[in-house]
C-alpha cells in the first residue's frame, strides 16, 4: 500500500450556480451545520470553522450567518436537515459520513459539504476528482488509514494477538474501514473482535465485554459519536485495564492512549483557507472543479494516562 495513501488529505472544490456571493458579498451566507449533541464537545472544530471564514473575510453578524442543529441520535438526523434546507441555508457542512448520508437523503440542490471517512467506497461522491452531485468536502481516507493506525498500534504493542474494535453501525464509512482493518489484521497475524455501538449506552456493555473476552488492546474508529463520548470511552478503558488506539487526536486528549489521524482542527481551519477550498468555492460560485495539492500529514499522538 502506498505511503501517500496515508499520508494525504485530498481537499474537493466544486461549485454550483445558486450560490452568487462573489458577486455581492454584502449578502448575508448562510451556513447550516448539521452534527451529534452535545454541541459543546465539537466546539472546538466549529471555532476552526470560524476562524477561517473570519480570515477569507465572512464574519458572524455581518455577512456571515451559521445556524446550528445537533442531534440527540443518528435517526434524528434527516429531520434536522430538513429544517436546515426549510431555513434558507446556502450550505450544509456535515461533519460525518453519517451526517453527509442524512442531508443527501434531504436535499439534491443544496451543496452539502463534508469531512468524510470514504465518500467514494459508500457512494456519496463518484470520484475524488468529480464528485458529481450536491456534495464536496474533504476525506481522510478511513479505509486506507485504519491499516496503518493498526500497525502503529501492533508495533507499540508487540505481543498483542487480538484487538477489539469499537465502531459505529450508523455509520457508513466503518463497513468499508472494518474489511481495510480485517485485510492489516491478517497480514499483521492478530484476530479482531467487532463491537458495533448506536450509542453511549451501548459503550457500558462493549468495553467490559471486550475486557472480558481477553482483547489485547482497543481499536476506536473515528466519528462523531466517539468523540462526543471521549471521555466515557477513556473512563472504561483506563478501568479495564484496556490500551487504546484512536482515530482522533481529541480521544487522546480526553485520556485514551494513543491516536493515529489528521489533525482535524487543522484540517477544517487550513482547508477552507485555500484559493479552491470546498467552502469558499461554494461561497464564490467557482465553476471548476480541483483536488488540491496541499499535503496533510497524519500525526501518532500518545497521552500520558495509563
Amino acid at each position: 500500500m502506498r505511503r501517500r495513501a496515508f499520508n494525504a488529505l485530498f481537499a474537493i472544490a466544486f461549485t454550483t450556480p445558486r450560490l452568487a456571493l462573489a458577486q455581492d458579498r454584502a449578502k448575508v451566507a448562510r451556513i447550516g451545520y448539521l452534527g451529534l449533541a452535545p454541541a459543546a464537545g465539537f466546539a472546538p472544530r466549529v471555532e476552526a470553522l470560524r476562524a477561517g471564514l473570519r480570515d477569507l473575510g465572512y464574519l458572524e453578524g455581518r455577512n456571515l450567518s451559521l445556524e446550528f442543529r445537533w442531534a440527540e441520535s443518528p435517526q434524528q438526523m434527516p429531520q434536522l436537515a430538513a429544517e436546515l434546507v426549510r431555513a434558507g441555508v446556502d450550505v450544509i457542512f456535515a461533519p460525518s459520513s453519517t451526517e453527509t448520508g442524512a442531508a443527501l437523503e434531504t436535499t439534491k440542490t443544496v451543496p452539502v459539504v463534508f469531512t468524510h471517512a470514504d465518500p467514494v467506497g459508500v457512494g456519496h461522491v463518484a470520484s475524488l476528482a468529480r464528485p458529481g452531485g450536491n456534495a464536496t468536502g474533504m476525506t481522510m481516507l478511513l479505509t486506507d488509514l485504519v491499516a496503518k493506525e493498526l500497525e502503529v498500534f501492533k508495533e507499540a504493542l508487540p505481543q498483542a494477538r487480538r484487538f477489539g474494535v469499537l465502531f459505529a453501525s450508523t455509520a457508513p464509512s466503518h463497513v468499508l474501514a472494518l474489511e481495510g482493518a480485517e485485510t492489516a489484521a491478517r497480514q499483521l497475524a492478530v484476530a479482531l473482535r467487532h463491537a458495533p455501538v448506536r450509542s453511549e449506552s451501548d459503550l457500558r456493555d462493549a468495553i467490559p465485554s471486550m475486557a472480558q473476552d481477553g482483547v489485547d488492546g482497543l481499536m476506536v474508529f473515528a466519528t462523531p459519536l466517539m468523540v462526543s463520548t471521549r471521555a466515557r470511552i477513556a473512563e472504561l478503558a483506563i478501568r479495564h485495564r484496556l490500551p487504546t488506539v484512536f482515530g482522533a487526536k481529541d480521544n487522546v486528549l480526553a485520556g485514551g492512549l494513543m491516536s493515529y489521524a489528521p489533525d482535524i482542527l487543522d484540517l477544517t481551519g487550513r482547508g477552507i483557507k485555500l484559493r479552491n477550498s470546498y467552502i469558499f468555492a461554494c461561497l464564490t460560485a467557482r465553476i471548476e472543479l480541483k483536488i488540491a495539492k496541499q499535503i496533510y500529514s497524519i500525526k501518532v499522538s500518545v497521552g500520558l494516562k495509563i
